[in-house]
């Protein structure tokens, strides 16, 4: 998100310019308090949950404050408030530094944040790969997707991807139990699967999606012997749990008899679902559905937010 805070008013956007200011009253109160001068910063809201010690990044948390009651989002601001992470600065005073090569923006962003106390956060940085490869294995321990690489004498240049996003590689065997029919009406869209807890219930755990349109026709055919179906031999349809963020898109489905199970890349599992859209990676025509558990998945070691965030 980007924070402006003017010297009169803080305004929170996202990057793609949507208003974020009414949602975090606790930020928009706070910046003007502690910033010792107006500017323009780059960085992310995020919110921590857990005992002290032992606080992790809640992504699931941090969603439910995009919502249209101020009477809820007050209540979520106090039980559970948020965190600024700087990663840049744009403006600083009255000069637009964005022009200027990364090094300068972070030496002034450091200036700038030296003695501002929580909730603003300056992320951490190292020229070090050692270092940076031991962030990655132990931050996501506290709920982090990963690291990122930026060059050094790069202007900053938003609307594009002039960085490198470094995250976990790992695989799980899933079972598909339905699919979204694409947005043009033909073909699928997205294939959601799942896998079996602890009591024998297959939960939805996500969507695997980015088919090329021949493909999209493809799946229709291949799924098509494992659609559920009424008495009447309609397909049986169901919908997936509405959040804010889908609140106007179709979230049916058509259900799937939960038989074959298809390998996927993911990064990360969040509470009881993967935190990102997953990856096809292959069938698994040898696998059987029912063995498809939470158990074959890889639990990060646990690591306590605040160390994370502790200057260095």
């Amino acid at each position: 998100m980007i924070a402006s805070w003017d010297g009169e008013r803080v305004e929170l956007g996202s990057r793609g310019a949507k208003p974020l200011t009414p949602y975090f009253p606790e930020l928009v109160e706070a910046l003007p308090r502690l910033l010792p001068r107006p500017c323009l910063i780059d960085g992310e809201i995020v919110v921590p949950i857990g005992e002290t010690g032992s606080q992790r990044l809640a992504w699931e948390v941090l969603s439910q404050r995009i919502h249209p009651a101020a009477s809820r989002i007050a209540k979520l601001s106090a039980e559970f408030p948020a965190l600024l992470v700087a990663f840049d600065l744009l403006v600083d005073g009255e000069e637009d530094i964005a022009h200027l090569p990364l090094r300068e923006r972070r030496v002034r962003l450091e200036a700038l944040l030296a003695d501002v106390p929580h909730p603003l956060h300056l992320t951490r940085t190292t020229r070090d790969p050692a270092v940076a490869e031991r962030w990655l294995a132990e931050f996501e321990g506290a709920g982090l997707d990963g690291v990122i690489a930026k060059p050094l004498d790069a202007p900053y240049a938003p609307g594009k991807r002039t960085m490198l996003k470094i995250k976990h590689a790992r695989t799980a065997d899933v079972v598909a139990l339905g699919y979204r029919v694409h947005k043009s009406g033909r073909g699928v869209g997205s294939i959601l699967v799942g896998l079996y807890d602890a009591d024998g219930e297959l939960r939805n755990v996500g969507g695997v999606s980015a088919f090329s349109d021949r493909r999209r026709l493809e799946l229709v055919d291949e799924l098509e012997p494992l659609v559920e179906r009424d008495a009447s031999g309609e397909a049986v349809t169901g919908e997936t749990d509405r959040s804010r963020f889908s609140s106007g898109k179709d979230v049916s489905f058509v259900r799937l008899r939960p038989e074959r199970v298809l390998e996927v890349r993911y990064d990360q599992l969040e509470g009881q679902r993967f935190r990102h859209t997953v990856q096809f990676a292959r069938w698994r025509p040898d696998r059987d559905a029912r063995s498809c558990t939470y158990e074959q998945l890889e639990v990060p070691a646990r690591y306590d937010l605040a160390d994370v965030l502790e200057r260095a």
